[in-house]
């Protein structure tokens, strides 16, 4: 037996799978483990909280492949559920190791701190069960590195976050270190080959046999490693292709049959029209979310359709089902279909497939298709320019700032809106973009950066290295072509991009301490200052109070979290404020060369830019506005035609009213009954809304206006209140908040 300490153990895995840093807060029940860190060729990344440390874990892993928290027992983990649960639904590979009491005193049921003094110590593991693909108690030594090679994983295979608790006295319990030795197999389980033979040629057949074909590559193409595989397939096939916001940067931008991204509600009507036309929609990766899909408006539902999962393919014309690692055997039709042409066949591991699919592709067989209206933005270079003192409004930021971006940039948008503004950016091939179609935690962009940006230092210090160390590196990953835990050649520099809101900002401000502390380079934070939640604010309560925030100076922030001790050893923060375009250009001057050694004029990504970027606190990007413009206007029309006034005549109006007083009518009951203007209905009640004050933008129609709903001669709803609880539960639906 080749003795070794169970947390040394644990550690030294971690580093074969080629993490470099672990992010996360001591406590008094994980510090013994800390000690193992370093001497594992490790680097402690202590962060200001556990949910910050969550996020950044996150962040790092969305580059790496792989990322690592450490908390203590109840406190901690609870603050860092949140990023674990973000990270379990947009399936963030992030493993979270929580230090918990010793074994004896769990036993015992002793009373003790930092639980709820019930004696239960499962509980919290309980609740990280719900948001974790797999959970460890190291108890015993005999079966603890199997467990934790075991957790490791399935982290890896299904990109999913895992739990590992590590209590007190099992740090030093020697366990056997022979299997350090043996790398981990991260190959999935083989697909059956005459089965994956079988879809493969029905999926040819579909795709032969189309005459409008469209795809759309969305956000889990990343987890599932699969964008060199669909990239491939994309320039193959040259059929219309789009991206969801949660799939933007994953597929080239700069190919011909590329068009942007497909929204829904508010593209263009003649976008809309030739929608319409697709018989064939092939979708990677699919997340069939609100945000995702514009409050489900871009899911192409008159097409038949081939959605290709991590181990699963659905057909059929419905949204494919959501899909559990506890699937049914190969071929089996799943239960959640919702129609008889809906098949979804299981254990088909999706990059093995379209290996098989791209070898046996005729491309004398690809229908070939016409042009149609591209939704993609317009090139920076043919947008006219402003004059210096033009005041900064989003219609005009976005598009611009896309002649900053460059080659292996990493751009982040935060949720509200930096992310819709972001949808707008025009990429350059080999860039990343990072932002939430589903968790939407406001405040985690801006953590996450800390380990977007420390990773990628890593990666380029592991391609700059000499060789040796290089192959040495490469011999501790386990040889896995079909999924690859770091590609060194990618490692080509780049910056990391964040695009926040100053509410944001305020959630998570405090990683400006771990960023400055670590000098983590490269780094650009555009901070948009508009006063508050403007997200929110279009959604509901334009001029409401509690959409507000505090006034901070935030380009002060650099100096309280430590920037003069930074300088002294050469880290740099450079800020600047800006208000009109003047200034704006000026910035992004400056910000061509940050990031470039060897110019002789700048000191290349040693440090970071903070840029407080002022805009109108009611002004957002051109997609937000159409979009609410157009739920307004079609909210408005539905409700016309949906809720009519109930004119009772008066021969009736004793009976009607004998049964609403037995039995209340429903929406239902009085649809399809004639429409009445306020002004000429006899209203005894009128419930009215607060629109004025919390009314949203392009919906005057509806308030200077206002119909009512007589249900009865007594009783009587203002559609008025109805149709903005409509306008804001599908505005939400559609951009989050």
């Amino acid at each position: 037996m080749e003795s070794i300490d169970l947390a040394e153990y644990l550690f030294r895995r971690l580093y074969q799978l080629g993490i470099r840093a672990i992010h996360g807060v001591p406590g008094d029940y994980n510090l013994a483990a800390l000690d193992y860190v370093e001497p594992a060729g490790l680097r402690w990344i202590g962060n200001c909280n556990e949910l910050n440390a969550g996020y950044a874990a996150d962040g790092y892993a969305r580059i790496k492949g792989l990322g690592v928290v450490v908390t203590a027992f109840g406190v901690g983990e609870l603050s860092a559920i949140n990023a674990i649960a973000g990270a379990e639904a947009e399936k963030a590979p992030v493993v979270h190791i929580v230090g918990t009491p010793p074994t004896s005193a769990q036993r015992s049921g002793k009373c003790l701190h930092h639980s709820l003094g019930i004696g239960d110590f499962d509980i919290f593991a309980q609740m990280y069960a719900r948001v974790t693909a797999a959970q460890a108690n190291l108890t015993d030594p005999q079966v603890a590195a199997e467990s934790i090679d075991a957790v490791l994983r399935t982290c890896k295979l299904q990109s999913r976050p895992v739990y590992i608790r590590l209590p007190l006295d099992m740090v030093k319990a020697k366990i056997d270190g022979a299997r350090l030795h043996t790398p981990i197999d991260l190959f999935p389980p083989p697909n059956d080959e005459g089965f994956e033979d079988a879809e493969v040629e029905t999926i040819l057949n579909k795709i032969y046999r189309a005459k409008s074909p469209a795809i759309v590559v969305d956000g889990f193409v990343r987890a599932y490693d699969i964008r060199e595989e669909v990239d491939r397939l994309v320039k193959i096939l040259e059929v219309p292709t789009f991206t969801t916001p949660f799939g933007k940067s994953l597929v080239s931008e700069n190919i011909p049959s590329f068009h942007g991204i497909y929204d829904g509600l508010s593209a263009i009507s003649e976008l809309k029209e030739y929608i319409k036309t697709f018989d064939l929609v092939l979708r990677f990766g699919p997340l069939f979310s609100d945000v995702n899909t514009c409050g489900f408006t871009s899911i192409f539902p008159n097409a038949s359709s081939i959605d290709f999962h991590q181990d699963s393919v659905h057909f059929g014309c419905s949204p494919s089902p959501s899909t559990s690692p506890l699937s049914p055997s190969s071929g089996e039709v799943s239960d959640t279909d919702t129609d008889a042409a809906s098949e979804t066949y299981h254990n088909l591991h999706v990059k093995s497939l379209l290996h098989k699919l791209l070898g046996k592709l005729d491309r004398n067989l690809i229908p070939k298709t016409n042009s149609f209206p591209s939704a993609y933005p317009p090139s920076s270079s043919t947008i006219s320019p402003l004059a210096p003192n033009t005041p900064l409004f989003h219609k005009d930021f976005w598009p611009r700032l896309s002649s900053l971006l460059r080659p292996h940039d990493v751009i982040m948008t935060e949720t509200g809106t930096a992310s819709l503004g972001g949808r707008e950016l025009a990429l350059p091939p080999n860039t990343t973009m990072i932002n939430s179609s589903l968790w939407l935690s406001i405040g985690y962009m801006f953590a996450a950066a800390q380990g977007v940006a420390l990773a990628k230092e890593e990666d380029m210090k592991m391609a700059s290295a000499p060789e040796p160390e290089k192959l040495q590196h490469q011999q501790l990953r386990p040889a896995n072509p079909v999924s690859p835990l770091i590609d060194l050649n990618s490692s080509k520099g780049g910056r990391t991009i964040l695009l926040t809101g100053d509410g944001s900002f305020q959630v998570s401000c405090q990683e400006l301490s771990t960023i400055i502390r670590h000098k983590v380079p490269n780094l650009v934070i555009f901070l948009i200052n508009n006063d508050g939640y403007t997200i929110e604010r279009f959604i509901h309560g334009m001029k409401a109070s509690y959409n507000d925030v505090g006034r901070w100076k935030y380009l002060k922030a650099g100096e309280f979290f430590g920037a003069d001790e930074a300088k002294d050893s050469g880290y740099r923060i450079r800020t600047k404020e800006v208000r009109c375009w003047g200034e704006m250009e000026d910035v992004m001057e400056q910000l061509t060369k940050f990031g470039v050694k060897g110019d002789g004029q700048d000191e290349g990504g040693n440090g970071l830019w903070l840029i407080e970027v002022h805009m109108e606190r009611e002004d957002a990007p051109e997609s937000l506005k159409r979009l609410v413009g157009k739920v307004t206007k079609e909210t408005i029309e539905e409700v016309k035609k949906e809720i009519a006034i109930v004119e009772v005549e008066k021969k009736e109006g004793a009976k009607f009213e004998a049964e609403a007083k037995k039995e209340p009518p429903t929406v239902s009951q009085i649809q399809n009954l004639t429409i009445k203007n306020a002004a000429e209905a006899e209203i005894a009640t009128n419930v009215e809304s607060d629109s004025k004050t919390n009314a949203l933008p392009l919906q005057t129609e509806l308030d200077d206006n206002p119909l009512t709903i007589e249900a009865s001669p007594s009783v009587s709803v203002s559609v008025s209140a109805t149709t903005d609880l409509l306008v804001q539960s599908r505005v939400a639906s559609a951009v989050g908040g």
